[in-house]
Parts: structure tokens; sequence; C-alpha cells
């Protein structure tokens, strides 16, 4: 693991960067796809662990949350609205053929969620922010001491910081107004679902003022 700031570490990846997991003080925030089972719990093993995090209900991750936490015996803890998605391995899914496609094909295991996580709550030492629109129940986690955000998939960094694919995307334009308010944040370091960290804090308000008219809609 790679140690990012106090208290938080990136689990490594193949490739690296391509979808993230990381260890927050004592609670793994998202779990990749089923094929990283074996190395998130090899990356894990020795360590306290006592919750597991998913940021948002779609199957890169929540795809070895089953198993990290049957085999760890962990409480896995979720946006509310996106509780019952991972608890019938349905995620809820854009608009348009492609993405109709992907919803039938083969989900990660069911689990069950031990508490649906709502704006306030705190993980660790970070605060819940409910950030809706690349999924209904999307969280971000925010710690104001030193400004650091694990915003999920708001944004993409792959390989430059961007609006999360549109196919993929429950509700663009809610979504836009989750990155507007994350980048009002300034975050020191911005840590993503997709891509490497950030640490530059005017960067995602950049990128959300240049974005056309159009893709706000």
């Amino acid at each position: 693991m790679r140690g990012l700031t106090e208290g938080v570490e990136q689990l490594l990846g193949r490739p690296p960067h391509f979808i993230n997991a990381y260890l927050v003080d004592d609670v793994l925030v998202d779990a990749g796809t089923p094929a990283a089972a074996r190395r998130i719990l090899r990356q894990l093993r020795g360590r306290q662990v006592g919750a597991h995090v998913v940021t948002h209900a779609h199957p890169d991750h929540f795809g070895s949350s089953h198993v990290v936490c049957e085999t760890l015996g962990l409480p896995l803890w979720t946006g509310a609205l996106d509780a019952e998605a991972i608890e019938t391995a349905t995620p809820v899914v854009g608009p348009g053929r492609i993405p109709a496609l992907m919803s039938r094909s083969k989900m990660p295991p069911a689990h069950p969620v031990a508490r649906g996580l709502v704006e306030g709550d705190t993980v660790g030492s970070f605060t819940v922010l409910d950030v809706p629109g690349h999924s209904p129940g999307h969280i971000a986690l925010w710690r104001e001491a030193d400004r650091t955000l694990l915003c999920g998939d708001v944004f993409f960094r792959l390989p430059r910081v961007s609006q999360p694919w549109k196919f993929l995307t429950v509700d663009v334009r809610r979504n836009y107004e989750s990155m507007r308010r994350l980048a009002e944040l300034r975050p020191a370091l911005a840590l993503f679902g997709h891509g490497p960290p950030l640490r530059d804090p005017d960067k995602l308000a950049r990128v959300v003022a240049a974005l056309p008219r159009a893709e706000r809609t």
C-alpha cells in the first residue's frame, strides 16, 4: 500500500490507479471488481480493519465487497440510496443501450448493508457528503482538517480530470451539481475512484468551469 496522507493509504491495483481502493483509518473504501479480492485481502493482511465503505453501487466498486466482508468479518456501509442495489446486486445504470446491455451482464455477489450512510455521518476521521448523480446514493468522504477528499466517481482522472462517463451516470445534471459542490471545497488532496491522486486545490473548479453548458445537462 502507498501512504498518501495521515491515516490514508491507497491499495495497489492492476494497472495502477485504474480502479482504486483505499484504507482510511481502519476502514476499507471501495473494493474493485471481483477479480481484485485476493489482491485486496493480501494487502490488508495483518492490518486492523473495522468496516468497509462503498462509495457507490457500481460493480467495479463493490465487486469484491462480499468476499472481503465475509473473510474479514466486516460490516458493509454505503450511501443509503445505494444500499438496495448492493443488497440485490442490481445497480442502477444510466439511460441508453450500452447501460441496458451492461445491466444484463453478470453482477458481483450481493451483500447485506449494515449501515446506510447519509450527509454528516462520520467514517473514521472523515465526514460523509451526499453527492448523487453518478449513482442515486453516491457519497464522498471529506476531512476538513487537512482538506483531503475521497470523491469516488463524481470526477474521473483517466488521464485528465473530467466528469464521469455519461453512459455510466444515472443523472448527469445532478452529478454536475455534485462536481461543483466538491470543487468549492478546494481539496488539497483529491482521491478518485479512477486515476492518480491530485494535489491542486483549484483544479476541480477549473474543470467544472470549463464544461460547456451542454455538458451540464
